[in-house]
């Protein structure tokens, strides 16, 4: 039977999307080690889809900065620069903020609930229980439900962007952070002031956050 034309573009998008979350997540926490190369193929097969979703997702992480492609060599996961630190820094300081005053003002009753749970979460943290990797997923996914509870596109896809090369950074050191899981934990007075609608405090806290990270990287380095 044909199949009509909005089957397989809706297929493909959902497809696409799915595959550049999962490939985005493998390069934001180095499990696609800096300068790997990318084979479309493998990536296919370990996603259990087609070539052409895999190749979508690679353009639009080109454009994030998590890969580049190079004529007659090919397309490589990009190297972690720490000298990239200060400009990232720079954007946050600005823009995190902005997302945490917009997210209290915003927040549909969906969005509190929905940060009530990371904030149980956050609260269950045992340091001494939870790897890295655990604390790190946990803080992607704190900053992804506060930019989403902007319900502004356009500034929640400019911070998960930053924010997924300020977490690139932090996993090259995190063998060298002494006291990671009171950096997540930071997040809960944040979360309470978004889900109490406290615009200023949360601004407040949101900036302390994206400097107490610099301070700490630095330190590391």
């Amino acid at each position: 039977m044909q199949q009509t034309a909005t089957e397989p573009g809706g297929e493909e998008l959902s497809l696409a999307e799915r595959a550049y979350r999962v490939i985005r997540d493998r390069l934001v926490m180095l499990e696609i080690r800096p300068g790997a190369p990318i084979n479309e193929d493998q990536l296919a097969q370990s996603l259990g889809v087609g070539r052409t979703p895999v190749r979508e997702a690679l353009k639009r992480l080109q454009y994030e900065r998590l890969i580049a492609t190079y004529p007659r060599r090919g397309t490589f996961a990009t190297d972690v620069n720490i000298t990239d630190l200060a400009h990232i820094s720079e954007v946050r300081q600005e823009l995190e903020p902005l997302a945490a005053s917009q997210a209290a003002r915003r927040a549909t009753a969906t969005d509190r609930a929905t940060l009530t749970d990371v904030l149980r979460e956050l609260e269950s943290v045992d340091p001494g229980r939870r790897d890295a990797a655990e604390l790190m997923h946990l803080d992607l996914q704190v900053h992804r439900a506060i930019y989403a509870a902007t319900h502004n596109p356009y500034l929640e896809d400019t911070l998960v962007r930053y924010d997924n090369l300020a977490t690139r950074i932090w996993c090259l050191f995190v063998d060298r952070l002494s006291d990671m899981a009171g950096h997540v934990e930071e997040h809960g007075p944040l979360i309470e002031a978004i889900v109490a609608g406290d615009p200023d405090r949360a601004a407040q806290l949101a900036r302390s956050h994206v400097v107490g990270f610099e301070q700490a990287i630095r330190a590391a380095i």
